[in-house]
């Protein structure tokens, strides 16, 4: 079973349920840029609307709450092109654990 969540290794109880913990990690500037053309296009909000919103509010949660969860992690996969060793990682995990 693969559960899903950003804060899902926030929780010590479901963490301890967890045979292998992956924390993807997205750089700053992808995260930032994601969240521009989104919130523009789909949300109808202004550049600075949504820079202002990033640096309030979202920058400093992420720092605080999802960051420090990657200590958790078994796995860290780089959000990027150079990511195949990462999921070549995984797989290998994961079939390990179904054969």
């Amino acid at each position: 079973m693969i559960v899903e969540g950003i804060l899902i290794l926030a929780n010590p109880e479901l963490r301890d349920l967890f045979d292998v913990k992956i924390f993807v990690h997205a750089d700053s500037d992808e995260r930032l840029i994601r969240r521009l053309k989104r919130d523009i296009a789909e949300r109808g909000r202004d550049m600075n609307e949504v820079l202002n919103r990033y640096q309030t509010t979202l920058k400093p949660m992420h720092q605080q709450f999802i960051e420090p969860t990657k200590a958790f992690a078994d796995i860290i996969i780089p959000n990027d092109k150079y990511n195949t060793v990462a999921i070549d990682v995984v797989r290998a995990v994961i079939n390990q654990r179904i054969s």
